[in-house]
């Protein structure tokens, strides 16, 4: 009588495409995973301190190579942690950066003055209706934000806790990416 053995090549087969998954999924992993570390995410507007140019909402394209490429500047859209102290519901905000390292920025009469002149800003629709703000330095390494939006108490931004390190820059808002028919650059 002979016995019956199972068949161990079909039980190695599915192993081997079993371990094949796993390490395509591994890889997968490490690469998003670098990719949204070093390069690029996505991030979701929360609040009114953007407007008119963003929206409650509104997904955006965050490019994060600024760091190596080129350091954020004057104009740029940023999304940036919260610095301590800053009474906020997110630990990130989205800003505009409108003074670098060395420039003067004040405000006076309900305009923004960089290096004493008044910034040309045809990206918000009303005046700075916060008061009056002195006029300051950005030291090296930091930059000043606001928000676009210059009504009265609507932005927590630079004006209220200062200049920010450019450390606590996570990258630049380069589009609106959602709601797609909304999809635009900035």
């Amino acid at each position: 009588m002979t016995e019956a053995r199972p068949d161990h090549a079909e039980d190695r087969g599915v192993g081997r495409e079993i371990w094949a998954w796993v390490k395509a999924l591994l890889i997968a992993l490490i690469v998003v995973t670098l990719v949204h570390q070093f390069l690029f995410h996505v991030s979701a507007v929360r609040g009114a301190s953007m407007l008119p140019t963003l929206h409650d909402g509104e997904w955006l394209f965050i490019n994060k190579t600024i760091h190596f490429l080129k350091p954020p500047g004057r104009g740029d859209v940023v999304v940036l942690r919260s610095p301590e102290g800053t009474e906020t519901e997110s630990p990130f905000l989205v800003k505009r950066i409108v003074a670098v390292a060395g420039d003067e920025v004040h405000v006076r009469k309900g305009k923004l003055f960089v290096n004493g002149q008044e910034a040309a800003e045809p990206y918000t629709d009303s005046t700075i209706q916060d008061g009056r703000f002195e006029p300051l330095t950005v030291d090296e390494g930091y930059v000043f934000v606001m928000g676009d939006n210059r009504r009265r108490y609507a932005s927590n931004d630079s004006r209220s806790f200062g200049t920010v390190p450019v450390t606590l820059v996570v990258g630049r808002a380069e589009w609106v990416v959602w709601p797609f028919r909304q999809w635009r650059s900035l």
